[in-house]
């Protein structure tokens, strides 16, 4: 398995891959893997000739410097972790300097208001440091398929809509949320989480399947108040926001319309640790 540290290499190879015809496919990353991760990375490898994971912390995408520094950072694991999933892998960690140059600063971006919702509201310039790093990998690689999870749903949209406004010629692709034995879903925070917050933040999952099941016969105002109630005196999480939106808008539901397709999102603090969720509540496009 190939590690480049510099893009100059890195291009010179995937031109090489594709003199051959070779589809390449890309997973971009910030490290710490886990299953979720090789999940992404197993999908790209069934549909991919060579499939190319980006190891890198963005810091343009962090609205909390706390949290950029605590962001774990575990790459030789890394590296073991995907050289044990396949010899047809290269990876791409590159430094800061070498992706922003002097000037680390993000672009901005029209995303059409999906960004403006939800994560965007809670985190200040968080998807213009996603479009910004995207988009210099996209550039970088310039992929065939880009494989991102369906976790961060809300960022899997904007990704859609940046190559669409941009013409870039890139397939993205959006791959099942991969979740622990209590339905935790995967991140890389979790590892941060003590083993009483780690079990006890499997609520999160179960409200969420919860909701599905009450999007059936309730109003989208009767789910956000019963599940501000669930929250209200819960021993470890606390909830930051809980919204019913239009899949392809991320807009807030007023009232359900038949044809649409809806999701639940989620966002809850276990101590400092902020985790994120998300579940269809019908059937998807």
């Amino acid at each position: 398995m190939q590690v480049f540290k510099e893009k100059t290499p890195l291009k010179v190879a995937i031109k090489a891959e594709k003199s051959k015809a070779k589809t390449i496919g890309l997973v971009p990353t910030m490290g710490a893997l886990h299953h979720g991760h090789l999940s992404l990375v197993k999908q790209a490898l069934q549909t991919c000739d060579r499939v190319i994971i980006s190891i890198f912390v963005n810091p343009t995408q962090f609205d909390n410097p706390a949290d950029l520094e605590k962001y774990p950072r575990t790459l030789e694991q890394d590296i073991k972790l995907l050289e044990e999933a396949s010899d047809n892998l290269w990876v791409f960690t590159p430094t800061a300097n070498e992706l922003y140059g002097e000037n680390i600063s993000s672009e901005q971006f029209n995303f059409d208001g999906l960004d403006q919702v939800m994560e965007g509201k809670y985190r200040n310039g968080h998807f213009d440091g996603v479009g910004t790093i995207v988009k210099r990998f996209f550039t970088i690689v310039e992929p065939h398929k880009a494989f991102f999870g369906e976790k961060d749903f809300q960022q899997l949209q904007i990704v859609r809509k940046l190559t669409e406004k941009a013409g870039l010629p890139v397939e993205i692709i959006g791959c099942p949320i991969l979740r622990e034995d209590n339905g935790l879903a995967r991140s890389s925070r979790n590892e941060r989480l003590n083993l009483e917050q780690r079990e006890k933040a499997s609520f999160i999952y179960q409200t969420l399947l919860k909701t599905r099941e009450l999007f059936g016969t309730k109003s989208a105002d009767y789910i956000e108040n019963w599940v501000k109630e669930q929250f209200k005196n819960h021993p470890v999480l606390k909830l930051e926001y809980f919204e019913i939106a239009n899949t392809q808008t991320l807009k807030k539901i007023n009232r359900k319309r038949k044809g649409h397709n809806y999701r639940a999102f989620i966002a809850a603090y276990a101590g400092d640790i902020r985790l994120i969720d998300n579940i269809a509540l019908n059937n998807e496009e």
